[in-house]
């Protein structure tokens, strides 16, 4: 933990305010104008719903723990729970936050800690998204206004010849009952420390999902990184669908070929090293707020989920 917080002037984090808000603009002026037109994207929309965080509050700026911000202009941030007043001008207090907030922080750090130091498993080929909708009626399909590329018993099919080994709970929860035997893991949600790995495309989605359960004491810059990476990473999963999704410019990556196994995952390889850094500091502000803590937390909550999708 820092013992000695960084100061900036006006000047530079009303910079760094500004170039973040722009930043967050390229993602969030399209969903707004998706919206006031009625329009569902089976790809961008996750991240927006299936996700709890609003635009807005992905727009908003803070600086994240250990910064104090100096000139009158700081003063604006008193406003919001978390910033306090102090000789050099306005900085986060993790002493004003609920202790429900610092156990989210030990469940956090816990489940990023145990992710870390596990090898990134590569052999799942995204079967998770055809698992939810194998053998499934139309009514069924969470994106049923898009066709199967393979209809549905290309669909069926492709299940059926390839091994199921999806670890990650939030994405297990959506199978459909004739796809939950196919898997060769059982994922629970007070399981999930033990199953979730660095090469899971849904477990670097969660690290956007974990950003914000932390706010405010994560950077924007920081949190922006992740929504970033989980936008990269939907594309994928929703490319390694079952899902036609040519129309709005996807192109599929056909897991059902030898080919379109080994291309994704060459891309989970990726991801799994860009996620790597954005963990790590995820990980340390969680290690932050814990040292901070003035009241031990009682060891049974370490083990509760935090939130949902």
């Amino acid at each position: 933990m820092s013992t000695k917080p960084v100061v900036l002037a006006e000047p530079v984090w009303q910079a760094r305010r500004a170039a973040h808000e722009a930043r967050v603009r390229r993602w969030t002026d399209p969903h707004h104008e998706r919206r006031a037109r009625g329009e569902k994207h089976p790809v961008l929309d996750f991240l927006f719903t299936y996700y709890s965080q609003r635009p807005a509050r992905l727009a908003r700026w803070t600086p994240g723990l250990g910064v104090v911000l100096a000139g009158p202009g700081a003063r604006s941030f008193l406003d919001r729970t978390g910033f306090v007043e102090v000789a050099d001008g306005v900085t986060l207090d993790p002493g004003t936050v609920s202790a429900n907030r610092l156990d989210a922080a030990e469940f956090i750090g816990t489940l990023l800690a145990a992710t870390a130091r596990r090898a990134p498993q590569l052999g799942c080929f995204g079967l998770h998204e055809w698992a939810m909708v194998y053998r499934a009626g139309q009514e069924q399909l969470r994106h049923g206004d898009w066709p199967l590329r393979l209809g549905p018993g290309g669909t069926d099919a492709v299940v059926e010849s390839l091994t199921v080994r999806c670890g990650h709970f939030d994405a297990f929860r959506f199978f459909t009952p004739a796809a939950v035997g196919r898997n060769t893991l059982t994922p629970t949600r007070r399981s999930q420390s033990e199953f979730e790995q660095p090469g899971c495309l849904h477990t670097n989605m969660d690290l956007f999902k974990w950003s914000y359960k932390l706010d405010p004491f994560v950077p924007a810059e920081l949190a922006a990184d992740c929504f970033a990476l989980a936008l990269r990473i939907r594309e994928l999963d929703m490319r390694a669908s079952p899902y036609d999704l040519s129309a709005l410019g996807y192109r599929p990556v056909p897991i059902e070929t030898a080919q379109g196994r080994a291309d994704y995952a060459r891309q989970q390889a990726e991801f799994a090293r860009d996620a790597a850094p954005l963990r790590a500091g995820l990980s340390a502000i969680c290690a932050d707020l814990r040292a901070r803590r003035v009241t031990p937390m009682v060891e049974a909550k370490a083990s509760q989920p935090v939130g949902d999708y």
